[in-house]
């Protein structure tokens, strides 16, 4: 993959979590902030104060997350973000993190 079109690629995943958060925060009663400063979105649940910040580190070509359960690292294997450690996929670890987080089910899904 070369720089652009992980830079391209990066990107569209950040702004598909955002638009999922906001929608979260539509269909339900959890009052989620997201903030987003250039490759860093910050993703806040306000009611009891947590975050998650997702960012992308292009001189590795990775997506990482920080969230309460701890720090990952997602690599693009096929069409997928997959975890480099335990071979975990990205949106179904990054919904798990937003469930324990936002106390009531989340499910985000990759959009392309």
């Amino acid at each position: 993959m070369t720089d652009s079109e992980f830079l391209a690629l990066a990107e569209a995943t950040l702004d598909n979590i955002e638009g999922a958060f906001e929608q979260v925060a539509e269909d339900t009663d959890v009052d989620i902030e997201c903030s987003r400063s250039g490759n860093v979105l910050q993703i806040e649940f306000a009611d009891n104060g947590s975050k998650i910040i997702v960012n992308s580190q292009a001189p590795m070509k990775e997506m990482w997350i920080a969230a309460r359960s701890g720090g990952f690292h997602y690599r693009r294997v096929d069409d997928r973000w997959i975890n480099t450690r335990d071979g975990s996929e990205f949106y179904e670890a990054l919904s798990r993190m937003a469930s324990e987080q936002a106390g009531i089910p989340v499910t985000l899904k990759d959009a392309g």
